[in-house]
């Protein structure tokens, strides 16, 4: 039996005035998508536990079988682990964007305009020179992808309540508060002179979603099952390092609106083909798109799942024998809001072996159904077999 798992991140949406009052899922052209949730499981999901924040750390914490509740502890910790970051319990990581904020104070792009890597990395490098390590300083800027990086300071640095700049779109900075706030807000104000140097549209940094470092147990031994993902972000690749899962590279994967949707398809048959019992393949760009409020990106987006992996995907699964697929995003991200909410989202449940009652994959389709705790899935797609 192989197995494969499909997060489209931030997909689901709410009802949309220009699309007639309906979402992006039900108006994209997905004719393989609709074949498969005919002949499987259509449900509910609640990827995000009642009272945490519904970030992208804890739906993919969620969709890998591992309870939030349990394991979580900051989105940062795992996006170090990704850049192979092991901290000790006396440190703490934070995620630093690259942004861009008015001189009023007003959140104008969370992404900074989406630099490229090796242009955030010279920032990086000369953030770490002038304001820590190369000055002597008790923290350290670590250079990830594109806007996306770390900062790695003392635990006492720990104690701050920090907005997600992602919630702040177009709207009024909301800065740090709590003990550590000052410590913060003083690196963020002289972030901006460093940063306005390099001719980006980035002008600052902007530090949130702190943690330590989680503990979690080998997926193999929780699923029994040898796995391997695809992404473009240092979140999921993070999560793989923590879990033992293998990162496979893809050099066309950009996390952006045109990654390679081919290159992480062939990636997930390649592997499946030379062992591997399961595979993620994880596609930023419709959550990219919700928080541009894009709404032509994110149905291009939706359209290039089906026709671009999901179609031979499932071509090249059937060539190999039984498998079994979960698809789900790891939160909404409706392009009116721009931002992630909390509530639950479509789930697809398909086995080439065994149909299901069948059904719509949409939001307003699946609104009835109970919400299932999204980290039992896991368990459903696999143990259950």
């Amino acid at each position: 039996m192989k197995y494969v798992v499909c997060v489209p991140d931030g997909c689901a949406d709410l009802p949309v005035a220009a699309l007639g009052d309906k979402t992006p899922l039900e108006v994209a052209l997905m004719p393989t998508l609709a074949r498969l949730a005919a002949r499987g499981e259509v449900g509910r999901a609640a990827v995000i536990p009642p009272g945490m924040p519904p970030g992208s750390d804890v739906g993919n914490m969620s969709i890998l079988g591992y309870d939030p509740a349990r394991f979580h502890t900051g989105r940062a910790p795992i996006e170090a682990a990704a850049l192979g970051l092991r901290l000790p319990p006396d440190r703490v990581a934070y995620r630093c964007n690259l942004s861009t904020v008015s001189v009023g104070g007003t959140m104008l792009d969370f992404a900074g305009g989406h630099p490229s890597t090796e242009e955030a990395r010279a920032v990086i490098e000369a953030l770490d020179a002038k304001l820590g390590r190369g000055a002597g300083a008790e923290i350290e800027f670590h250079a990830g992808v594109q806007y996306r990086h770390i900062l790695v300071a003392p635990a006492d640095w720990a104690d701050a309540d920090c907005t997600p700049p992602h919630d702040l779109s177009d709207k009024p900075a909301v800065w740090p508060t709590g003990p550590a706030a000052a410590k913060l807000q003083a690196i963020m104000d002289a972030s901006r002179e460093i940063v306005g140097d390099f001719g980006l549209q980035a002008n600052q940094v902007w530090l949130w979603g702190q943690g330590f470092q989680p503990q979690m147990p080998r997926f193999a031994a929780q699923t029994g099952c040898q796995a391997a993902l695809v992404t473009a972000v240092d979140l999921i690749r993070g999560l793989g390092v923590l879990t033992d899962i293998d990162r496979i590279e893809v050099p066309g994967a950009t996390g952006w609106f045109d990654t390679d949707y081919e290159g992480k398809r062939d990636a997930a048959l390649r592997s499946l083909q030379s062992g591997t019992d399961l595979f993620l393949i994880h596609v930023e760009a419709t959550d990219e798109a919700g928080h541009a409020g894009n709404l032509d990106e994110k149905i291009k987006a939706l359209e290039a799942w089906d026709r671009r992996i999901l179609t031979d995907l499932v071509e090249g699964l059937d060539a190999m024998g039984p498998w079994r697929m979960l698809l789900l995003p790891d939160h909404p991200t409706p392009v009116e809001l721009k931002t992630h909410t909390t509530d639950s989202v479509p789930y697809l449940l398909v086995d080439s072996a065994a149909d299901g009652p069948g059904g719509l994959y949409t939001e307003a389709a699946t609104s009835g159904s109970p919400a299932v705790p999204g980290h039992e899935l896991m368990g459903r797609l696999v143990l259950s077999a």
